[in-house]
């Protein structure tokens, strides 16, 4: 089944989501960090970690030098076993990052999420490079006029079709339409932020129909209660 990332570090929502029973792991990012006002990120990542138990919690690198990354990722995974650490798909100077995935995967049996995957292309190329993660950037892909369905969609079909055991997270999505539509294309993961999880639980004409039979429960009467005699 589907599963839902919490895309938060704000621990009272993690706590609050995780018991819906809908939550299935938490990411975060350097935006999200600051965000949340965070000034320790291990203070922050080993605190939620320990809240969603063996859930898995991503925490991505904050330097864009692939050696650094390598570095940084050794530091993050010690902190508890179910960190799995974000690593760009590129750097910002357009060198790819398989290399990294690579070696964290392979050598150093660390999990990677490989994020800013903005083309089926990059994910192709992070799955063989045996990401276990590929997080596929949905508002960005439509940002650059891309279909956007079509990348996830394709994504899915070729992952299954070589029995590829990496999970597709589609982030990056700014509205309800935008989680139903991944869900439809075969996203294995939704990381959505809890405002938007919000708003995709709700419905007005829900809360106007329950609104109604409240009121005419008021209105009905409880059978009398018979007791023994």
């Amino acid at each position: 089944m589907m599963k839902i990332f919490l895309d938060t570090a704000d621990a009272q929502q993690i706590a609050r989501w995780l018991d819906t029973g809908l939550v299935d792991g938490v990411t975060t990012n350097p935006t999200i960090l600051k965000k949340a006002g965070v000034g320790d990120v291990e203070e922050t990542a080993t605190t939620i970690a320990k809240l969603i138990g063996e859930r898995p919690l991503s925490v991505e690198v904050t330097t864009d030098d692939p050696e650094e990354m390598i570095q940084q990722a050794k530091q993050y995974a010690s902190w508890a076993r179910n960190i799995v650490v974000k690593i760009p798909v590129e750097t910002a100077g357009g060198r790819p990052c398989f290399d990294v995935i690579h070696h964290l995967e392979c050598a150093a049996n660390i999990r990677v999420n490989t994020t800013a995957i903005l083309s089926m292309g990059q994910a192709i190329l992070a799955a063989k490079a045996q990401s276990s993660y590929i997080s596929i950037f949905w508002g960005r892909v439509a940002d650059e006029g891309h279909d956007l369905f079509s990348v996830v969609e394709s994504v899915d079909r070729w992952l299954a079709r070589w029995e590829s055991s990496c999970r597709i997270i589609v982030g990056s999505m700014r509205g309800t339409i935008d989680l139903q539509r991944a869900a439809e294309a075969g996203g294995h993961i939704l990381t959505i932020p809890p405002e938007l999880l919000e708003k995709w639980a709700d419905h007005q004409y829900t809360r106007a129909t329950v609104q109604q039979f409240v009121r005419d429960a008021q209105a009905v009467r409880s059978p009398t209660r018979v007791t023994g005699g």
